[in-house]
């Protein structure tokens, strides 16, 4: 089969570190962290009292008053960062076939505020069943890419893949997918998670996943750190207009990169614990440079899911160093989870567009808190500790793992 090409020519995030390409840029490339003590709610009695939350977000500066009351706080990001991909992109209904653009936006947990709103509002009344008429549709992961196309008429393929904190490289992947076979010119591809809540940091806190350095939450978020903890939970949204070569070059659109393989896997080892040597990890790795017809020495750059937890970052590297051998010890390798904090179901798309932009700026952003060598970890590895390093990127990996045991990964490369 003649696959079509596939470029990215358009992209917008919503970041701990930055509510637009321009400041998160700035935020990676100076390793600024976005970590700080939760605003949201009260968390005197939360063991974890930390986390990456929006800064300056005020969803009336983007939305009226009743459609602010229609949205989730996680649709709302989505609204945001796809609004502003797609005005990066140039595309404009003029000229385009609308049932040939489609959107594929994920989240991994969905309307978990309004879940918790109603719950709160049910249990403590007299026990009536009073709903609020946009319960269901404010709390449904898909939702977001429904609102996305309804905004801007685009009648193509529409869902939203959900694998947890692989969820939105799943939506790039699916995207590609679509495109390289011919059923859409275009899709809107990314994810947003909003979970800082108290439902969502009690639970992973439950589950020992979080990290509790509240009192220095700025270096909470250490991959790779011989005292990593856990990983401090994010929030926001990534969102990338994936596009079909040829459909790029008529519209006269610029062109950041191009999508050139993918890889999808299962663990099937345990709930949460990634396998221990990282065995769905060396899959998906290994498919996407299949797919792409790329050799290990042609990757330059790998952001891993790298989230700072004891277990997983282990068998991460470990899957690198089998899978690439000798050349492991000449890539860069970051996770910038470390400034970030996890964005769950949007960890994946935000991480492509880190991918991206180092690749624009030939410049790898650092992983940030990295105070003691693990013994555990392969000395000779890269880590890009602390400070930013130049290189020129000719292609980047991008993992993503989640609970459950779904992995994926995105090989991007410059335009040739």
């Amino acid at each position: 089969m003649n696959l079509r090409r596939v470029v990215i020519t358009g992209m917008g995030v919503l970041s701990p570190i930055g509510n637009n390409i321009t400041e998160f840029w700035d935020g990676l490339s100076e390793g600024r962290s976005g970590a700080s003590v939760i605003t949201g709610f009260d968390t005197t009695k939360y063991k974890t009292k930390i986390a990456c939350e929006l800064k300056n977000f005020d969803p009336l500066n983007y939305f009226d008053r009743k459609d602010v009351k229609r949205y989730d706080r996680f649709t709302q990001f989505a609204l945001v960062a796809a609004e502003d991909a797609i005005k990066d992109s140039g595309l404009t209904n003029d000229g385009i076939n609308l049932e040939r653009v489609g959107v594929v936006f994920s989240s991994g947990i969905g309307g978990l505020k309004m879940i918790e709103e109603e719950y709160k509002y049910y249990y403590s009344g007299d026990g009536t069943p009073r709903f609020n008429p946009f319960f269901i549709p404010k709390i449904i992961s898909d939702i977001a890419a429904g609102h996305i196309s309804m905004k801007y008429g685009y009648r193509g393929p529409n869902f939203a893949p959900v694998a947890a904190c692989a969820s939105s490289t799943i939506a790039l992947i699916e995207a590609m997918q679509f495109i390289q076979l011919g059923k859409a010119d275009v899709i809107i591809a990314g994810g947003a998670e909003a979970a800082i809540l108290e439902g969502g940091i009690g639970g992973f806190s439950s589950m020992k996943a979080l990290s509790e350095r509240n009192e220095d939450p700025a270096t909470a978020s250490r991959p790779y750190d011989k005292d990593r903890d856990g990983f401090v939970m994010g929030e926001g949204a990534g969102a990338l207009v994936v596009e079909a070569y040829e459909h790029a070059v008529a519209r006269g659109a610029k062109i950041y990169a191009e999508v050139v393989g993918s890889g999808l896997s299962a663990d099937a080892y345990h709930l949460t614990a990634p396998h221990p040597d990282g065995l769905g990890a060396k899959i998906v790795m290994k498919e996407a440079l299949r797919e792409a017809g790329l050799q290990p020495s042609d990757v330059d750059y790998i952001n891993t899911h790298g989230t700072s937890t004891p277990l997983g970052d282990n068998s991460e590297l470990k899957a690198i160093i089998d899978v690439f051998g000798d050349d492991a010890y000449k890539l860069n390798i970051s996770s910038s989870k470390s400034m970030t904090g996890h964005l769950l179901g949007a960890a994946g798309a935000v991480e492509a567009i880190v991918c991206v932009l180092a690749m624009q700026q030939s410049l790898v952003p650092p992983t940030i808190n990295h105070f003691t060598a693990d013994p555990e970890i392969d000395a000779k590895l890269n880590l890009t500790p602390n400070q930013a390093q130049k290189r020129e990127i000719r292609a980047a990996l991008s993992n993503t793992f989640g609970f459950g045991g779904h992995n994926a990964a995105l090989l991007i490369k410059k335009l040739n």
